[in-house]
């Protein structure tokens, strides 16, 4: 850890060198403080949204409505995280991907020199992107009178370099619903392992 402002702070889990405004495919988990179940239940397999994941998923969706550089592919809202592939400045659907070369640096067209601006957040960037969605839903949940409700500060983010990967994660995403008894977010696990 390090120390800003004369206080400690965890370090950034993002790539130090990736430029998070980049063409690419990202796999990212956005959770609730504490993993508390806000979003909805999982009945049979199959995830039943509460009025406060319809909002989540309405914003979801509303993401590539907002910024034209941004596409969505599979996601998932959970009881209390969502999963989801955000594809950033598409050109042409899964086109990309389709490019990647397996056991090849991608330092020529992808990695970009850590810039020394004052925002950490550049515009466009996936960090931008996401604590935009989450900011949009926080004032519709408080307006509703959840004020109760809060995110986990950061969010998980996995840069997805091959269409392997791609297929890999599509299914995780497609059947996390079905996995919900033995995901490690399930409030009912963590208190297993404790």
């Amino acid at each position: 850890m390090t120390r800003y402002k004369n206080k400690y702070r965890i370090e950034s889990a993002r790539c130090s060198n990736w430029d998070y405004t980049s063409d690419g495919y990202y796999f990212v988990t956005i959770c609730t403080h504490n993993r508390q179940c806000f979003f909805g239940d999982v009945i049979a397999g199959k995830m039943q949204l509460s009025d406060i994941g319809l909002i989540i998923a309405q914003e979801w969706q509303k993401t590539p409505q907002i910024r034209s550089n941004v596409q969505l592919d599979e996601w998932v809202v959970m009881p209390n995280h969502l999963h989801g592939i955000i594809i950033i400045n598409p050109v042409e659907t899964f086109r990309r991907v389709e490019t990647f070369r397996r056991n090849v640096s991608t330092a020529n067209d992808k990695m970009q020199p850590k810039t020394n601006n004052k925002s950490r957040l550049k515009p466009n960037s996936l960090g931008s992107i996401i604590g935009q969605f989450k900011s949009v839903c926080t004032k519709r949940i408080w307006k509703m009178g959840f004020n109760d409700f809060r995110w986990q500060t950061r969010f998980h983010d996995h840069i997805i370099r091959d269409e392997e990967s791609l297929y890999r994660i599509r299914q995780y995403i497609i059947n996390n619903p079905a996995q919900w008894e033995l995901d490690k977010n399930n409030p009912k696990n963590s208190q297993k392992n404790n």
